[in-house]
């Protein structure tokens, strides 16, 4: 019997002894996690475009499962590692803000959603390659998060017609991703990536169109992944290596934009 017990006893010490080991190595990547310099990056487009599925796909490097709708506001963290392979090369935290709701809803919702618009350092565009409707909003979206007076840009918003060259001059990064890439149909695909291209052209924005089912279309190298890399870069560099006023706190730059009277700039949840 004093050979069992000694030997559940050594089992158990072990165990102990692994168990205070994994919480030593949890602390001590906590701790260089939290020391890690971050920047917050927003992801805008209708409800059912694919928003929760792509920030899964770019945190997780995973398909999503059984995604559902975002209620308010979602956040995940992307390791991303600024100007990778250089002397300068340093790792940073990408918060990924997935905002919940439509372009189409009472203002008091909007008002609540702005909150999630503080301090913004860069925008994911997020469109549904299948629905023309969703590409469309994202003039309302990225204006709707733009002109929040206490965004980097200050930018002011007014009825007229949208003004590319104004847009131009926006100094928030942006990003343009169409989703459902597989779902569209041959004879069609010429037509779309004329469209976004034209998207693209607006927003003064890289574009990325992909299939968030299949991690191979931000496999490392190719296309995408390089613009996805160059995109957080700009980001970074933006908010810790330039000295834009406009992305400091002392948000006084103010520049007038405008959009079509049809676009209103309510949603919701």
């Amino acid at each position: 019997m004093q050979p069992s017990n000694a030997t559940s006893g050594g089992r158990s010490l072990l165990n102990e002894t692994q168990q205070v080991g994994q919480r030593a190595q949890c602390s001590y990547f906590r701790k260089e996690m939290a020391s890690l310099d971050r920047v917050k990056v927003l992801v805008l487009g209708d409800s059912g475009v694919g928003k929760s599925s792509l920030v899964h796909l770019l945190c997780q490097n995973q398909v999503l499962g059984n995604p559902s709708w975002t209620v308010g506001c979602s956040v995940d963290v992307r390791v991303h590692d600024y100007r990778e392979g250089t002397p300068e090369e340093k790792t940073y935290y990408i918060e990924l803000w997935d905002v919940g709701g439509s372009v189409g809803s009472a203002s008091s919702v909007k008002s609540t959603r702005a909150v999630f618009y503080n301090f913004v350092n860069g925008i994911i565009l997020v469109h549904d390659l299948t629905n023309k409707k969703s590409s469309q909003n994202l003039y309302p979206w990225s204006l709707e998060a733009l002109s929040k007076d206490s965004s980097p840009t200050g930018i002011i918003v007014s009825n007229g017609d949208y003004d590319r060259e104004q847009f131009a001059e926006n100094s928030v990064p942006l990003l343009l991703i169409g989703t459902k890439f597989d779902q569209i149909p041959e004879n069609k695909r010429n037509d779309v990536l004329t469209r976004t291209a034209f998207l693209s052209e607006d927003f003064n924005a890289e574009e990325i169109n992909l299939d968030c089912t299949n991690p191979r279309y931000l496999a490392a190298g190719s296309s995408n992944a390089v613009k996805l890399s160059r995109f957080f870069d700009k980001v970074i560099e933006k908010r810790y290596f330039t000295r834009d006023p406009s992305q400091m706190q002392s948000f006084t730059d103010r520049r007038r934009f405008h959009f079509k009277k049809s676009n209103q700039l309510e949603c919701c949840f």
